[in-house]
């Protein structure tokens, strides 16, 4: 049956050529979520992977981290966490800087989101380099919360961002893979 799930889904995933720019096969999720079925398969995955864990917080990340991470807190009867780009958030924050292929970029959260011993799901739609997603489980960790596992609907194989993540003691889920340049 998760065959079935995972064709579906993956039939409802847009590939939109040569955007943001030349070269680059674009996985556009909104395809998928617009659809009442497809929407109701990705939730459901999360939710049966993660519903056994005791997870105080979904930690979303900016922005489609956010379509995710709502839903499954509620399924899960968790609060969420909006993890944002700088100056989005009104009070006191925590930031974390990583490096991207050209240059660094910064995701914020607020400083009280969390408490120590917390559990954060940290999700996103697309797993690529893993660079945002180890960023946010940085920030998680700086809380003294506890990142019990770093969550998508897409991985994008070649670019090695689970190895990434892994490496750095955080488990990852991925509903499905791509092996697209």
């Amino acid at each position: 049956m998760m065959t079935n799930i995972n064709s579906y889904v993956k039939d409802h995933i847009r590939i939109v050529p040569d955007f943001p720019k030349k070269g680059i096969m674009f996985l556009d999720i909104t395809t998928a979520t617009k659809d009442a079925k497809s929407m109701q398969y990705m939730i459901d995955f999360l939710f049966d992977k993660f519903k056994n864990e005791n997870i105080d917080y979904v930690a979303g990340i900016e922005s489609r981290g956010f379509i995710f991470g709502a839903a499954l807190a509620y399924k899960l009867n968790a609060g969420f966490i909006p993890i944002r780009k700088p100056n989005k958030l009104p009070a006191d924050t925590i930031k974390e800087t990583y490096s991207l292929e050209y240059g660094t970029d910064t995701i914020e959260m607020h400083a009280d989101s969390l408490n120590e011993g917390d559990r954060v799901l940290v999700i996103d739609d697309l797993l690529a380099t893993g660079g945002t997603a180890c960023a946010a489980c940085n920030l998680v960790k700086r809380t003294g919360a506890v990142p019990v596992a770093a969550a998508f609907i897409i991985e994008l194989d070649p670019l090695k961002g689970r190895q990434k993540i892994e490496e750095a003691g955080v488990k990852v889920v991925t509903m499905l893979n791509y092996d697209i340049d």
